[in-house]
């Protein structure tokens, strides 16, 4: 079977061997690929809403993969019992959410290995809440697919490290790497930024407009400092 470019890249950070519970499974194509190449051996293919959750078990049935792959309706983790996966995947949502997954669910948490988590937005957030709360990163990836980027990241137990504004934007862990679609989104945002900020430097200068001027240099000071681990532009 075929997965998307970043489901892919998501069901690589996932270790062999591991049990996992799949959060808002949608499809169950994750599932399905982590059961059919043998990296994990046994997968909780979970939604909070039934129509996902029929067309997983349509899926999966039509996949031959029913012996392997457990279909449950779950809010986030309030259905699964601590031990039941040592790892827990949670892609494709905004990161609010996977943020109320993760505090809702910390008995949970507490029981797991890894967290896969692919948050769709305010991943300086999600990155953030990890270092504060008992977890840290230990490994990014970043792919391009269709035009867009998507971060993600292997997260799990440990101490707290230091970070900087612009690693929580844009990863520790793609920042020593050099992570080259990294670069390519910095580029691109440098640009776009620098951009709009040129406009709004063309019109009248209210309150709003400089407020917008200041937010806009600092974000393109963040962006130039993380480019800088690849010797700048």
């Amino acid at each position: 079977m075929e997965l998307s470019k970043r489901l892919y890249a998501v069901a690589g950070l996932v270790t062999e061997g591991a049990s996992v519970a799949d959060i808002g499974t949608d499809h169950g194509y994750v599932p399905a690929y982590l059961a059919e190449k043998g990296i994990a051996f046994r997968v909780l293919a979970t939604d909070i809403n039934e129509g996902p959750l029929m067309r997983a078990k349509s899926y999966i049935e039509e996949r031959g993969l029913t012996d392997r792959i457990e279909i449950r309706r779950s809010d986030g983790l309030l259905n699964i019992r601590p031990g039941e996966a040592d790892t827990i995947i949670a892609a494709g949502m905004g990161g609010g959410l996977v943020i109320k997954i993760l505090s809702e669910g910390a008995e949970v948490v507490r029981s797991l290995k890894n967290m896969i988590l692919q948050p769709q937005s305010e991943i300086g957030r999600v990155r953030r809440y990890i270092n504060e709360h008992g977890l840290r990163i230990a490994e990014e990836d970043m792919v391009k697919e269709e035009g867009k980027y998507y971060p993600m990241m292997k997260a799990v137990h440990g101490e707290p490290e230091p970070y900087e504004k612009w690693e929580y934007l844009y990863g520790k862990r793609l920042l020593e790497k050099c992570h080259p679609v990294l670069k390519e989104y910095l580029l691109r945002e440098i640009g776009l930024k620098e951009g709009i900020l040129q406009r709004l430097r063309e019109h009248a200068e209210t309150e709003k407009t400089m407020m917008r001027i200041g937010e806009l240099s600092r974000e393109i000071e963040y962006a130039g400092r993380a480019l800088a681990c690849y010797g700048g532009i």
